[in-house]
């Protein structure tokens, strides 16, 4: 019995992951992030979970989807196999007396991989079967893909390998050690196996498994030439190398077809894809350096750094439609408080209260009436934000006869909420010009939430890690093709080209009254302010009008892009850069870049505004007079994804580590601090224009209190988290909200 014990515990596959838990803590650790994705305790709120249980292929999700995600984890578990087995093959060099000796290893390193795998299926049925729905017959076809994606990659690696590896028979049969490659790694050391003979650095190995899985007693090498055994193990290194390789060239090549949607495989494959690289270099780097790991990590991070900041070498991502072959705008502290800027915003103020004499005669057809003035502010939240606001503002819209959006003088917002409202705004233009569509219509919101991740992480996987050199034309200016341009690609695709447009084309309809003013306002990150986004010229959201009669009150806490960028072809910026660089999270899309000196670099609104609020109060304070003298009141419609009020986390139980980094943790509360500052300046503006004239609607996203799954914040949402969300205005507290506002806007018809 204990002799039994003693071969189970030094079985080679005991020993591997006994291995790995000592030395390749690096490798482990891509495990667990990935068992982090799919298990929700990592990425939970960004929905990560649903792009490995629910992965949409060509916008379904089905066989084919389940079939390319086997293909990457294949990709991942082979290419595990492959750095495990160049770092510590030299440790058991028993291996180099078999036939085969990588497929060996390969079958004996399978405890990690299996585990994960069945737990990975495991979550998937019990996704699609209790969150989806999906009937058992349904159901089943989706392991079965993923087992056939991973059997296929797996056996085209075994295939190559068993053609290319050679075993020690070979050597012993037909050359000598002598003329075996040699070894190809430049810092790292020989292994003296004579050494390794003699129990000084082997790891004990009583038992392994051969490729039917059968136990079998580990044999001496003590008679075989040393060098003989080296060179096998370098043989199968190289092979190790150059199918690593060929998979990164693969990878590139794949960045030609970012057009194409049929190569834009789920966002999870490219997930394990991104892995499989991140291991292949982890490897490569500790094969080659050994010992030198370290350094030469972070030599090659300040290379990298370093080439980069040169333009013809590092890539940044650019505003299309905008003009960055002439001389940089300049940005400085000097320019931004000039003189010149007040006269600026006195003109552009002048230019909008005629816009909204316009509005209001658009409106009611006299120029003496006093209507009611709609601004409508959507918060940012990815998709889920783009399907509840859409979801409000078509109901809304029904119960009011179609008039709210004939009342809306202003749609201020981030990210997916503003996505969903420049689509609305677009859709209400179209039919004002007479097209035969209906902005009511279901099938909009269908639209305006098809997938997105997918696309951008796969042009992240195989175009962006390896710097993109693909270009395309718009304005007559040529620009790189990224994850950014493949966002604006599928987001126009997405709603049937009608986004495919410049801000230039929403200017007359602006100024006609036809349809409402919209401010973009994505996040500078150079010195935190906003960046103000119109078709009009909106100098005058830079600072408080305090600031106009006393110029040293205040600081500009905004950025007008006509008034920076006029010079820059400002007017020809594609409406959908626009949206994305209000869209921009880190990481997920890149870091817009404009044509500044010094350079700024902006991302996404919700940094400083995630509600809109910032804007809609701002916009109010400034033309308060206007306001009082020619309507009956502001109705300020808030269209929020997020719960106003969270739960309060706990923290008597935290341990003295996680002490140490509380206080840090305030920094994580940037939507809960907006919150509470935006709530001030909401009693600023009942003050400023009297309790009867401003009315605050807030339509809150409510998750089910008795559901396990709340939608997530990301490009890719499912159709049960679209349904939760759509159901979320029959909630008592929204009703009320819709019916409040069908009472404050009756009797403002156009007479």
């Amino acid at each position: 019995m204990q002799k039994r014990i003693r071969n189970i515990f030094y079985s080679f596959p005991l020993q591997l992951f006994v291995l790995h838990l000592r030395s390749n803590l690096l490798l482990l650790a891509l495990w667990l992030i990935l068992l982090g994705f799919i298990s929700g305790n990592l990425g939970f709120k960004l929905g990560f979970q649903y792009l490995f249980l629910d992965p949409e292929y060509l916008g379904k999700v089905h066989f084919w989807g389940f079939f390319f995600m086997g293909l990457a984890f294949g990709g991942f578990f082979m290419t595990w196999n492959l750095t495990t087995y160049l770092l510590n093959a030299h440790y058991f060099p028993f291996l180099a007396s078999l036939s085969r000796p990588f497929t060996k290893f390969s079958n004996n390193n399978l405890l990690l991989p299996t585990l994960f795998f069945i737990y990975f299926l495991a979550k998937v049925m019990h996704f699609q079967r209790n969150f989806q729905r999906w009937q058992w017959d349904e159901i089943v076809f989706l392991p079965i893909g993923m087992l056939s994606g991973t059997l296929a990659l797996v056996l085209f690696y075994t295939m190559y390998f068993r053609y290319t590896n050679r075993d020690i028979s070979h050597y012993v049969g037909t050359q000598s050690a002598d003329n075996a490659p040699g070894t190809v790694a430049p810092g790292r050391p020989d292994v003296d196996l004579d050494f390794i003979k003699l129990d000084a650095g082997r790891i004990p190995v009583h038992t392994y498994l051969t490729e039917r899985f059968r136990l079998r007693l580990v044999r001496s090498v003590a008679h075989y030439d040393s060098k003989l055994l080296l060179s096998i193990f370098r043989q199968n290194h190289l092979n190790a190398l150059s199918i690593q390789l060929m998979t990164l060239i693969l990878l590139m090549f794949l960045g030609w077809l970012i057009d194409f949607p049929v190569f834009q495989i789920p966002a999870g494959a490219s997930i394990f894809i991104m892995c499989s690289v991140f291991a292949a270099l982890i490897g490569a780097i500790n094969y080659w350096f050994h010992e030198w790991r370290n350094t030469i990590v972070i030599l090659l991070l300040l290379l990298v750094n370093f080439a980069t900041s040169f333009r013809s070498v590092g890539h940044r991502n650019q505003a299309y439609g905008l003009d960055y072959e002439s001389a940089p705008a300049q940005y400085t502290q000097k320019v931004v408080t000039s003189d010149s800027l007040l006269r600026r915003i006195a003109q552009d103020k002048q230019a909008t209260e005629r816009i909204l004499d316009r509005w209001r005669y658009q409106l009611t057809g006299s120029l003496n009436a006093r209507p009611k003035m709609v601004l409508i502010a959507v918060s940012g939240g990815g998709l889920r934000s783009a399907t509840w606001t859409m979801q409000v503002v078509q109901q809304a819209d029904s119960l009011l006869n179609g008039r709210l959006m004939d009342h809306t003088a202003l749609i201020t917002g981030a990210s997916g909420g503003l996505i969903g409202m420049g689509y609305y705004r677009e859709l209400y233009l179209r039919e004002q010009s007479g097209e035969s569509l209906c902005r009511m219509a279901p099938e909009h919101i269908d639209l305006i939430t098809r997938d997105l991740l997918n696309p951008i992480a796969f042009t992240l996987t195989t175009n962006d890690l390896f710097l993109p050199w693909g270009k395309f034309e718009t304005g007559g200016f040529a620009y790189r093709k990224d994850r950014g341009y493949v966002f604006e690609r599928t987001l126009n695709a997405n709603v049937n080209g009608l986004l495919d447009k410049s801000l230039s084309d929403y200017k007359n309809p602006e100024q006609a009254g036809l349809i409402p003013l919209l401010f973009i306002t994505p996040s500078i990150v150079n010195d935190a302010r906003r960046l103000i986004i119109s078709a009009q010229h909106a100098s005058y959201m830079m600072l408080p009008p305090v600031g106009i009669a006393r110029p040293q009150a205040v600081e500009a806490d905004a950025v007008d892009f006509h008034w920076l960028f006029g010079e820059h072809h400002a007017d020809s910026l594609r409406f959908l850069s626009a949206l994305r660089m209000n869209a921009t999270y880190p990481y997920v899309l890149p870091t817009v870049h404009l044509p500044t000196e010094p350079e700024i670099q902006v991302l996404d609104a919700g940094f400083r505004d995630n509600y809109g609020l910032l804007s809609a109060t701002r916009f109010i304070q400034v033309f308060q007079d206007w306001i009082r003298a020619n309507t009956s009141g502001v109705v300020l419609v808030q269209i929020s994804s997020f719960q106003k009020v969270d739960e309060i986390e706990e923290s008597d139980r935290k341990g003295i580590v996680e002490s140490l980094v509380n206080p840090i943790g305030i920094a994580t509360q940037v939507l809960n601090l907006q919150e509470y500052e935006q709530d001030n300046t909401i009693g600023f503006i009942h003050d400023i224009l009297g309790p009867n004239r401003f009315h605050h609607l807030r339509f809150e996203y409510y998750p089910p209190s008795n559901s396990r799954i709340h939608a997530s914040i990301s490009f890719h949402i499912t159709e049960r988290e679209k349904r939760q969300v759509m159901q979320a205005l029959h909630r008592p507290e929204n009703q009320s909200r819709l019916r409040r506002l069908q009472l404050l806007l009756a009797g403002d018809a156009k007479q």
